[in-house]
């Protein structure tokens, strides 16, 4: 059989059918009807027929289609498919594209982000942006060793021990998300004690109010503090209600029901976000309506109410976390040697240590003292049981006592 010439397959036209033009040992040209020009090969293997493709002519030239043939009939001579042999080859490929550290990064983020809240995502990807990539960019995931790590943990070490003790746990996974990924072959986070490299810190408690007369002083301070009305009620309401730092400057009026006088927060926007629980459900006091009713009354006055109900400067998004800490700080609730230090998220240790003190009949169960904190039974299996138990009802009688209590010292002020 004659051997193909290139002005051949250039000057061959399309019929109604396709057809082809060989060029021996199993390669030839198929001429469509549409006019594309693609390259067929044929191959015996295992005494089975197959056939694959080597793209369009005239981007695969004659040549190029012949060395690859060849390449083909080499592999097949040694028993290997081409096929398959190509499609590993691509996959290969892929993986160590996709195995380049920024791209391993990106991907893991994105994962995350479907199990985190918005603003812990963010942080996770200012830490990964600032303090990892600058060092490894330009390496392959498998290709970062030892040294790597502990030098962008050391680094951290100096300015925020605390970051760089969740940086590290986020690498671990990281990297166990990698070997997953076939990235790389072993988690070199498992060869390290993270002890060796951090320090654990003396855990110190958040500070708390526990005196009668600084608690007055502080209410006091609250209910006539001079700044914005957002910081004021924000405040006001902690004092009535011990959510979480988080769970009140970010809260909604969509969870609040002043009919029912309840507060229902979304189970995925609580510290304890298990899908399988509850979300947290809490009554309101009398005080806490009033305090949200002036709050919607102000709001209205300078803007349209809008999604959340304690806003920033803006007059559109929620206030910042620390907007209430150093307003607090301004009022002078700054001296934990005086016993008045307080931050937003000591009012929480404020509550649950005075219900105790005050509690001298137990006229309120542990169980229930826990749940206005959203703490919930640390033993899984336990949890399992209790995860569905609705407290709202012994919750009422415990938060209308707090708030009486703060309004009584309130008055007495």
């Amino acid at each position: 059989m004659e051997l193909l010439k290139d002005i051949q397959i250039k000057k061959a036209k399309p019929k109604d059918k396709k057809y082809y033009l060989n060029d021996g040992g199993g390669l030839r040209v198929c001429i469509n009807p549409n006019n594309t020009k693609v390259w067929v090969y044929r191959y015996m293997l295992n005494k089975k027929s197959k056939e694959t493709t080597f793209k369009s002519y005239p981007n695969t030239t004659l040549k190029i289609a012949r060395d690859t043939r060849d390449e083909y009939k080499n592999l097949i001579n040694q028993g290997i498919d081409p096929i398959e042999y190509k499609k590993s080859k691509n996959e290969i490929k892929e993986i160590k594209s996709k195995g380049m550290i920024e791209n391993v990064i990106n991907e893991w983020l994105n994962k995350e982000a479907e199990y985190t809240t918005q603003i812990t995502h963010k942080g996770k990807v200012r830490v990964f942006n600032n303090d990892v990539l600058p060092f490894v960019r330009k390496k392959h995931i498998k290709d970062i060793n030892i040294d790597d790590i502990i030098k962008i943990i050391d680094l951290k070490k100096l300015s925020a021990p605390e970051i760089a003790s969740r940086l590290f746990n986020n690498l671990d996974n990281l990297f166990r998300y990698a070997v997953l990924k076939r990235y790389c072959n072993r988690n070199l986070l498992a060869d390290i004690r993270k002890s060796d490299i951090i320090k654990a810190r003396t855990t110190k408690n958040m500070s708390k109010i526990t005196n009668k007369e600084i608690l007055k002083e502080l209410i006091q301070a609250i209910y006539t503090y001079k700044g914005g009305y957002s910081l004021r009620n924000a405040l006001k309401l902690v004092l009535h209600v011990p959510l979480r730092a988080d769970n009140l400057c970010n809260l909604k009026w969509k969870y609040i029901n002043f009919d029912k006088k309840i507060i229902t927060i979304p189970r995925q926007y609580m510290k304890l976000k298990n899908i399988n629980m509850n979300d947290f459900i809490m009554p309101l006091s009398s005080e806490v309506i009033n305090i949200l009713n002036e709050q919607k009354t102000i709001q209205t006055q300078y803007t349209e109410l809008k999604e959340f109900v304690f806003l920033g400067k803006d007059n559109n998004n929620s206030i910042n976390k620390e907007s209430p800490n150093r307003a607090l700080q301004r009022m002078g609730f700054n001296n934990e040697q005086k016993g008045n230090k307080i931050r937003l998220h000591g009012f929480r240790g404020t509550f649950r240590s005075m219900i105790d003190t005050l509690d001298i009949k137990n006229d309120f169960s542990f169980d229930v003292k826990e749940r206005a904190l959203d703490h919930h039974e640390q033993n899984k299996v336990a949890r399992a049981y209790n995860h569905k138990a609705n407290y709202l009802n012994q919750l009422i009688p415990l938060m209308n006592y707090w708030s009486d209590y703060i309004m009584r010292l309130k008055d007495e002020g």
